[in-house]
């Protein structure tokens, strides 16, 4: 599943490319991927032209000039494609979508623009969605009132990220940190690349983390969101930027996926742990229980 930093490559990518065009039509092959009503698709969709793409966590909202939005979880192996008569631009799962004919057998949803242009939504397996709701009541869909904040917003400060994690202070750090309630995105790579770059073991309890300790985790894990967004995400299996090019956070990952080689501060060797039910990578001698 994507994290943050790649669906906010994905964003930033759909940001340049599809504002301010005009949906002409729209098609679909699986209920379950796109599941609006065809009235409110026909007065909502049809004719409305698109006014900005953001991101929520690792959702997608693109919005419509009806005051409707399309809210667009890509899951494990989602992929948005845009194509028109001069290029071709791909950001999610780099299946051969990228650059075979489309629509092709795992398109899900096709919205055709009134200038030619096409943006397909694929998902191989069909765990991703497309859903079409009043941008008034995004704030309303459950996912939303769960999830935390954004913790690369200016205005997000240690103590309110601390803060948050006295509701799981008998969790795992790393468990608290995966959880979407307490702070949006954060996934699996980039837990343990903040949680080495803080010198926390992810098996710490929360109440165990002191304030100093919880500080730099804030600094770490902004630095390796905004590091993975500068390179275009990471290159974890499955996701690709807008230009179908895959991320090269991964060629300067710390400590995610590299068991057996040795610790750039210590030299000691990286292990791989499983914490929180999830693959973790540690330096055993920085970040001692």
């Amino acid at each position: 599943m994507p994290e943050l930093p790649e669906v906010e490559t994905v964003k930033r990518g759909l940001h340049r490319l599809i504002i301010n065009r005009k949906v002409a039509a729209v098609s679909s092959d699986y209920p379950k991927g796109f599941p609006n009503a065809a009235a409110d698709v026909e007065q909502f969709l049809i004719g409305a032209c698109i006014t900005n793409v953001r991101r929520r966590a690792k959702v997608l909202l693109i919005d419509l000039s009806s005051g409707y939005s399309l809210v667009v979880h890509l899951k494990m192996t989602g992929q948005l494609v845009f194509v028109d008569n001069k290029s071709r631009f791909g950001a999610g799962h780099p299946n051969g979508s990228l650059i075979g004919a489309l629509p092709d057998k795992s398109t899900r949803v096709t919205l055709s623009f009134a200038d030619g242009s096409h943006l397909y939504f694929n998902d191989q397996r069909k765990f991703g969605w497309v859903k079409l709701i009043p941008t008034v009541e995004i704030p309303n869909i459950d996912f939303m009132k769960r999830v935390g904040p954004e913790p690369l917003e200016a205005d997000f400060t240690p103590l309110q990220f601390r803060e948050r994690f006295t509701r799981r202070a008998r969790s795992s750090i790393k468990a608290a940190l995966l959880d979407q309630s307490v702070i949006a995105g954060v996934g699996n790579i980039y837990a343990d690349e903040a949680l080495w770059g803080a010198k926390i073991h992810p098996s710490r309890l929360v109440n165990t983390i002191t304030e100093a300790e919880f500080e730099q985790l804030y600094i770490e894990v902004r630095f390796v969101m905004n590091l993975s967004i500068e390179k275009g995400g990471s290159t974890n299996r499955n996701y690709v930027n807008a230009e179908g090019k895959k991320g090269s956070y991964m060629d300067f990952a710390r400590v995610f996926r590299r068991e057996g080689l040795t610790c750039s501060r210590c030299d000691t060797k990286v292990v791989k742990l499983r914490v929180a039910g999830r693959g973790t990578h540690i330096c055993p001698f920085c970040q001692q229980i």
